[in-house]
């Protein structure tokens, strides 16, 4: 008879100390209580918690960061299979490669990186896990210079939903490779460790512009004839920021010179119509870039990063432009952003375009990559009795641009949208179901927002209305 499964690593229980922070999610909207929170220390950890859960046919949530915008990490009277003690970055600088533990939030990576003058396209926010950011695909302020971060991913060390441990790469498991760049976490299995290629860096350019908010429709049609096309080595976002603010700003990083910088965003700078009220342009190596893009000042001699984020209360939803707004489109959005209910409302632009539209729609999971940019609906507060306002907003701000918008982005989960499946993956729904149906027939790994075995024949019949298979650029 073989032996009954256990949990092993750090195991933690209702009633324990310290299950509270625990079962702690970074969204304070959603508090929910586990039978049983374990931090694995290794891959057999991680698989003996997988096989304890499968013996008790439990809900197994797997969590790296904590960042997901719907609390999905965790669950109620199911386990959480928690790998942020799992934070080791090793780098091969003869063969250009870093693995990477896949509990290791993004300034951990970084840091690490950047001590031997290399890095990798990743996000901003300190504290996200690098686990969930490259599963869903991963924007950052290089995408545009160097790809999604799953565009670098070479390898992953993965527990199955036999709870066996595999290696997926360029000879095995080709197709769970495919499916784990892009095709978002919790799917197929809990990844333990990740192989990348890395990129050499050193100095880079980061700017930031603001203007009054009046002249929001003035810089949205500049900024969306600009950035999306603009030098592929620059990367740029737009914030609009809800009326009461005051202002709506740009924020950018580009491989290269103050010099270069200052003449490649010259459209942004010398509208006639839109004169900005503040320009700030500064060259610096690329891990102090990181540490004041992110919020925690420009000498990393300084960083105090907690390993988990504050929590904060806030509602998010996303969307893709595959062509430029038209008159219609910035009215609507600035409608919107005239009526939110406070100043910590808006609506962020990702320029895509550049390394990310290089890669077919097909050759990894993630489908979008012929759109122009991301939109990202954003409310945060303070009062629990905000909240009804504040997710209602982004809501009908979601709602009133999908005429000009399609699509969303896993790594924006949104527990509102509707056609999600199609909406996250297009037409690489069907391929990332049969990958589901292989590695996890039984679906042990299920959640609100997962990849089933089966789909609905709707579902199924076609992707084409989450992502075009072609180039929409105007």
């Amino acid at each position: 008879m073989s032996a009954e499964p256990r949990l092993t690593g750090r195991v933690v229980l209702p009633g324990d100390p310290g299950y509270d922070d625990a079962r702690e999610v970074y969204n304070a909207r959603f508090s929910r209580r586990p039978s049983a929170i374990v931090f694995c220390q290794d891959a057999q950890d991680v698989a003996n918690a997988v096989r304890w859960a499968t013996a008790r046919d439990a809900e197994i949530r797997a969590r790296s960061g904590r960042h997901c915008y719907e609390g999905f990490s965790v669950v109620d009277a199911g386990l959480v299979i928690d790998v942020s003690d799992l934070r080791s970055v090793r780098v091969d600088r003869e063969r250009g490669v870093a693995v990477v533990g896949a509990g290791a939030d993004l300034i951990t990576v970084y840091d690490a990186l950047g001590q031997v003058g290399v890095t990798l396209p990743a996000g901003s926010c300190p504290t996200v896990g690098i686990a969930g950011l490259t599963l869903g695909g991963g924007f950052g302020l290089l995408s545009r210079a160097l790809g999604l971060t799953c565009d670098s991913l070479l390898a992953v060390e993965m527990v199955t939903a036999d709870g066996e441990v595999i290696r997926a790469d360029e000879r095995e498991h080709q197709d769970l490779l495919w499916a784990c760049q892009g095709g978002g976490g919790g799917n197929f299995g809990v990844v333990t460790s990740f192989t990348f290629k890395t990129h050499p860096v050193s100095e880079v350019s980061i700017f930031r512009i603001s203007w009054p908010w009046g002249e929001l429709p003035s810089v949205l049609e500049a900024w969306q004839a600009f950035a999306p096309i603009t030098d592929e080595r620059l990367t740029c976002i737009l914030k609009l920021t809800a009326m009461s603010s005051g202002e709506i700003s740009c924020v950018g990083q580009m491989l290269g010179t103050g010099e270069d910088l200052n003449r490649t965003i010259q459209p942004l700078l010398s509208m006639r119509a839109a004169a900005p009220v503040n320009v700030s342009i500064e060259t610096m190596p690329h891990l102090n870039a990181v540490g004041q893009l992110g919020g925690i000042g420009g000498d990393p001699d300084r960083w105090t990063v907690h390993q988990h984020q504050a929590q904060a209360s806030f509602k998010n939803a996303s969307a893709y432009a595959y062509e430029r707004f038209g008159a219609e489109a910035i009215a609507a959005l600035t409608a919107e952003l005239s009526r939110a209910p406070s100043a910590r409302c808006l609506v962020q632009l990702d320029a895509y375009g550049g390394a990310v539209g290089r890669i077919a729609p097909d050759a990894t999971a993630f489908p979008h990559r012929h759109a122009m940019w991301s939109l990202q609906y954003q409310a945060y507060w303070t009062a629990a009795a905000e909240e009804k306002e504040n997710v209602a907003w982004v809501e009908r701000a979601r709602r009133a641009m999908l005429p000009h918008t399609r699509g969303a982005y896993i790594n924006y989960i949104d527990a509102e949208l509707e056609d999600w499946l199609t909406a996250y993956y297009g037409a690489n729904l069907a391929r990332l179901s049969a990958i589901k149906a292989m590695y996890d027939p039984r679906e042990v790994f299920r959640f609100p927002r997962s990849i089933p075995r089966s789909l609905p024949e709707a579902a199924g019949a076609s992707g084409s209305s989450g992502a075009p298979d072609t180039p929409n650029i105007v």
